[in-house]
């Protein structure tokens, strides 16, 4: 246990820690309308039942679903969708979730939002926030979307190794860390505080 009175920073995973639901299912729906949604879902199930039989990677399904509805899309009318989502959606964040968020920026800590998903349509809402916005980056080529990712899927130790990049130097603050699946399983353990599924009722 690191000694206390040393910085905080607080990360937060997003997806059902701060969110009710997973927001990948929730943008698709959003952006491309239900009946296509269904249809890719359809397309794609036999590749998600690999997924969760652990033979194919998460990362690599999830990017093969991303790109058959986003790719050649502009990144300027997909970040347009981003930021209408954010606004029409914001029922999905849990309220004693930003609460905390906002206690702990107004505490002084340094807040990291830390999302397997992709981090354009995470950022915006916190827009208002003084938060650090890390998630999965999309590759982009003359300005439209390719269907790749640039990095990593943020995910597992690839949390840790992102939280790193933006908070080096680790003996230096006390790191608090909120998550609620697998995925954050390295984040929490290498927290000195930890909260598993600390905003359901």
């Amino acid at each position: 246990m690191r000694k206390r009175g040393l910085k905080i920073v607080s990360a937060f995973d997003f997806d059902g820690t701060l969110t009710t639901k997973d927001t990948l299912l929730e943008f698709i729906r959003y952006a491309r309308g239900t009946r296509r949604f269904v249809a890719g879902f359809a397309l794609f199930t036999p590749l998600i039942m690999l997924m969760k039989l652990h033979v194919m990677p998460n990362w690599k399904v999830k990017q093969r679903l991303f790109s058959w509805f986003f790719k050649g899309v502009s990144l300027d009318d997909f970040n347009g969708l981003c930021n209408a989502f954010a606004r029409d959606r914001a029922c999905l964040l849990r309220p004693e979730g930003m609460q905390s968020v906002m206690k702990s920026v107004e505490e002084g800590s340094k807040v990291v939002i830390i999302s397997a998903n992709i981090d354009n349509w995470v950022r915006p809402f916190f827009r208002d926030l003084p938060v650090t916005v890390c998630g999965t980056r999309l590759e982009v080529v003359d300005g439209m979307l390719t269907g790749r990712f640039s990095s990593s899927n943020c995910y597992g130790y690839e949390k840790v190794r992102r939280l790193l990049e933006i908070c080096p130097e680790r003996d230096s603050y006390r790191l608090v860390a909120y998550g609620d699946s697998r995925g954050d399983k390295e984040l929490l353990a290498f927290a000195d505080e930890r909260y598993y599924k600390p905003f359901r009722r």
